[in-house]
């Protein structure tokens, strides 16, 4: 596999190796042995999926004090998928970084504990995988809204279907300092 660094600390894109033929194609999408190989090392607990249609945007989530690396790859269709660092002592702290994942390419993106997460649908539906390395805690839901100026995420399309929770979410700098990370 391909491992492709960002500039977020620790966030990095993975490129598969993947074996096709007339008949098809096969990829080994995760291997806890090989990851570790690469310096990633992550024990994950539960996997999700979401469906979504086009123009959906979920996030930017995170979950403090239960933490949550992800590794997230689209298995149909094609999003724009978005780390945000809310670590504040990296050197990359308020800043974002933005990976298209598609079904076609089977790349995927491991976003570090400290890290908010969102993705856009641009394809008509997106059938979207995320293992996570811990388990989902809704006492511990955080986010920053998705539009926030000071982080300018520049996403692909803006006319967007939040749900009413995301709509609500506040900007980096309304953040308590209790709701930040330490790198």
């Amino acid at each position: 596999m391909n491992i492709i660094e960002t500039p977020i600390p620790g966030a990095v894109v993975i490129e598969p190796k993947v074996f096709g033929d007339a008949r098809g194609f096969f990829f080994e999408s995760y291997s806890q042995q090989r990851y570790s190989e690469h310096g990633l090392n992550v024990s994950f607990v539960q996997d999700n999926v979401s469906f979504s249609r086009r123009g959906v945007l979920r996030g930017l989530h995170f979950q403090k004090p239960f933490t949550q690396t992800k590794l997230v790859q689209v298995l149909q269709g094609e999003v724009f998928d978005v780390a945000v660092d809310l670590r504040v002592s990296s050197p990359a702290f308020g800043k974002w970084h933005g990976v298209l994942l598609t079904a076609e390419a089977h790349n995927q993106f491991y976003v570090p504990q400290g890290c908010a997460h969102g993705f856009v649908v641009l394809s008509e539906t997106a059938l979207f995988s995320y293992k996570c390395d811990d388990y989902y805690h809704p006492e511990c839901e955080g986010g920053v809204i998705w539009n926030d100026p000071e982080i300018g995420i520049i996403w692909p399309i803006t006319d967007v279907q939040l749900s009413e929770k995301d709509t609500k979410l506040p900007r980096l700098s309304q953040l308590p300092t209790e709701r930040l990370f330490r790198f």
